[in-house]
């Protein structure tokens, strides 16, 4: 294997390498310095005369005697059922005191996209325990739905929430978490490890830990190897995955540096501009293949900067993935937790994945009647700013009472609280039956009769 000392320029990350044989775009590359240590990197871009390497670790120690040889393979993650109850590193090195990892294989981490015609529509629902989601943006397996946070949300504390408590009701098949995180700070990663020690949550769970002080390339490939042992659970050993990554944005700010380092031509707000198709290459591994048993849903947590939902990172999210959870300042103001504000949310593949055959005939009848109060109830709290609660009608009270019942009883619940489907569905009618009956509109008359509380209580008076 050939040695070159031709190192011409160190920038950042990269170091660029002069006259080389041809060498293929994502090669492993060993960086031997002058003190007999190696350091790692990875091709990013080749061309006849020049080689850019992108170093794994910090660039410290290199220089123009160091010995550049290309491996002729690309990063592998060696996986294996034990990985399950693991607590790993960004670069997929155990963190958790336990023993090397025994790999039953070794995966190339770009993986490949699922082929359109090979996709099976996703139409299972999955169960996160919280009520916002559950009830009126139904998460649906196989679906890649991101939350979209500001900064000091507690996106985080949803994100151990849904890893804790989501099941897929009535599959046989085992559930499993790949939890990634990127560019957390050393305070988080505990409180992370904690929670999943502390809930037992991570028997089921594999977890990945890029901390804000690891080098930014690193950052690049933490979402990568977490989904191709997602793509081992779910497509080798037939489990169902949930994957939640968190947070892109420091991924898509670890880009934005790269490129810069590479002194590339930026895109919007100094982003690359292909970070629409980087994004893509992350969110489309999400899905279920026919045939298959497994499949891989994708929660991606981001925090929009400055809380602009225009900002680059949600604005490309949102166009490549199925719909949006958004985190609410305001809510979170008030002392709600989780401060999901269901009025911007949205999610597109709710339909498939509700109604009689997967969690109840009333499911979209209840939903819909609850955005429609809640909404009408928000919007009169601005015209109660202009000209006072004196002024409004009888019914515009009514539903302005509402608003605020839906905040502190269906939207508010426990960090440690677990709803099921049904729960939150008859929660849904309690709240209800404080509205006048003919205000419904939106619920069939059979339905009101059979699950509306003033009903069920006449009927069970009328058998009594």
């Amino acid at each position: 294997m050939k040695e070159y000392r031709t190192i011409s320029k160190i920038a950042g990350p990269l170091v660029f390498v002069e006259k080389t044989e041809p060498v293929g775009y994502g090669e492993l590359v060993n960086l031997a310095l002058f003190d007999g240590s190696i350091k790692r990197g990875q091709v990013l871009d080749t061309s006849d005369q020049l080689v850019v390497v992108q170093v794994f670790e910090t660039t410290a120690g290199i220089g123009k005697d160091t010995g550049v040889r290309f491996l002729g393979e690309t990063i592998k993650m060696p996986v294996g059922r034990e990985m399950l109850g693991r607590i790993l590193s960004g670069g997929g090195k155990p963190i958790d005191g336990g023993p090397e990892i025994v790999p039953e294989k070794r995966l190339d981490i770009t993986g490949a996209a699922i082929n359109p015609y090979a996709r099976a529509s996703p139409e299972e629902f999955i169960q996160t325990g919280i009520s916002t989601i559950d009830g009126t943006n139904t998460l649906v397996r196989g679906q890649k739905l991101p939350i979209f946070s500001g900064a000091g949300l507690p996106h985080n504390n949803i994100a151990l929430q849904i890893a804790r408590q989501a099941k897929a009701l009535g599959s046989k098949e085992e559930f499993a978490v790949v939890f990634a995180a990127m560019g957390i700070t050393k305070e988080e990663a505990n409180h992370f490890m904690q929670d999943f020690e502390r809930t037992g949550a991570l028997e089921r769970a594999v977890v990945f830990l890029n901390l804000a002080d690891d080098p930014a390339v690193e950052r690049i490939i933490t979402p990568r190897l977490a989904l191709t042992t997602a793509e081992y659970l779910a497509f080798d050993l037939g489990m169902h995955v949930l994957v939640i990554l968190t947070d892109m944005t420091n991924y898509c700010e670890a880009l934005r540096q790269i490129g810069a380092a590479r002194e590339e031509v930026p895109g919007r707000r100094g982003y690359p501009g292909y970070m629409y198709t980087d994004l893509a290459s992350i969110y489309e591994r999400a899905g279920i293949i026919k045939g298959k048993k497994g499949s891989i849903t994708q929660f991606p947590i981001l925090t929009m900067p400055g809380d602009d939902i225009t900002h680059p990172i949600p604005d490309l999210t949102g166009y490549i993935t199925e719909g949006q959870i958004v985190v609410s300042r305001d809510l979170h103001r008030k002392g709600i937790y989780p401060p999901v504000n269901v009025l911007p949310s949205l999610s597109r593949l709710m339909n498939l994945g509700i109604g009689k055959e997967h969690t109840r005939e009333d499911h979209k009848k209840v939903s819909d009647q609850l955005y429609a109060a809640y909404a009408e109830g928000n919007d009169l709290r601005g015209l109660v700013a202009i000209v006072g609660k004196d002024a409004l009608s009888e019914r515009d009270r009514m539903f302005l009472e509402f608003a605020d019942l839906f905040e502190n009883r269906f939207v508010r619940q426990g960090y440690n609280e677990d709803r099921t489907i049904f729960g939150t569905l008859d929660l849904g009618w309690d709240l209800l039956s404080a509205l006048p009956v003919e205000q419904l509109v939106r619920i069939d008359r059979d339905l009101i009769n059979k699950y509306h509380p003033k009903f069920r209580q006449q009927d069970a008076k009328a058998q009594g």
